[in-house]
């Protein structure tokens, strides 16, 4: 796989990841006001996947989801660290943990992708400004 078609591919995970951690998320939120916090993310993480999907889609890319076992697994621990404490102090800390491994991750695919096309490079310089943007618009609510 060359390296265009792998970093489309960590933006196009990294949102789903976000899209459907989100969505979980939503349903079990009580606050009206972190629920409408939580639907405005997840509308950008929507806009980013779908901007990564028709990329891969225009190069002749497969897309390389999320596995089923990944899901599971994440759907399986939100439901978990959700279990006793829905209180949006600790699903925005929950929230900020994961955006600052997706901070982590895009700052090295930047650096490991020097090379990609300059769309796609900027793609993934628009998931780590969001995502960098989501920590600091979380720690309102810890």
């Amino acid at each position: 796989m060359n390296g265009n078609a792998e970093l489309l591919n960590f933006v196009y995970q990294n949102s789903q990841m976000g899209v459907a951690t989100l969505n979980q998320l939503i349903e079990i939120v009580e606050d009206g006001e972190f629920k409408n916090h939580l639907k405005s993310q997840y509308k950008e993480y929507q806009e980013i996947h779908k901007a990564a999907e028709a990329m891969l889609n225009e190069k002749g890319f497969d897309e390389k989801g999320i596995g089923t076992l990944e899901k599971i697994r994440t759907y399986l621990m939100i439901s978990f660290e959700t279990l006793t404490d829905k209180s949006p102090s600790h699903i925005a800390e929950m929230l900020m943990i994961g955006s600052t491994m997706g901070v982590i991750n895009a700052v090295r695919n930047i650096r490991s992708y020097q090379n990609a096309e300059e769309h796609i490079l900027k793609l993934m310089e628009r998931l780590l400004r969001f995502e960098e943007n989501n920590v600091q618009e979380l720690k309102a609510y810890l």
